[in-house]
């Protein structure tokens, strides 16, 4: 039994097992790159989506503060307006102008929205698209 583990420690390995060995540590250490590499440009693309999102979404807060903001400012001032009517007939047409006005910045904004919204859909389609676009080219 001794003699056949002294033997077996200095058996030579032949040079054929040795090259399939190196060749499947290569191959294993290129795909982990590669597997490391596409993994990396798949969390850009998250990255690049979640600020986008983060960014749109403060600007979406932000505008809607300024409406609410403008919608107050414009009730003051209907009030003062109505305030200082003189006469029954004065106040409403005071009130229906203001009503009027009112309307119509209500119809602006809501084509605005939807003008703004109707791009950011498009572009965040496109921009999901592109992303995966180079995440697939890449890794394939």
């Amino acid at each position: 039994m001794t003699e056949a583990l002294k033997s077996f420690q200095t058996m030579e390995v032949p040079e054929a097992a040795r090259d399939f060995v190196k060749r499947t540590a290569n191959t294993a250490k290129e795909r982990t790159s590669d597997l490391y590499a596409g993994s990396e440009k798949v969390t850009a693309a998250i990255e690049t989506a979640v600020a986008e999102s983060v960014s749109e979404a403060a600007k979406i807060t932000r505008n809607i503060q300024q409406a609410l903001h403008q919608d107050a400012e414009a009730f003051f001032a209907g009030i003062d307006k109505l305030a200082s009517a003189k006469s029954l007939n004065e106040a409403v047409q005071i009130q229906s102008d203001l009503a009027r006005e009112r309307g119509e910045a209500l119809l602006l904004r809501a084509k605005s929205s939807t003008e703004y919204f109707g791009k950011l859909v498009a572009n965040g389609a496109k921009t999901v698209q592109d992303n995966l676009t180079k995440v697939y080219n890449k890794t394939a």
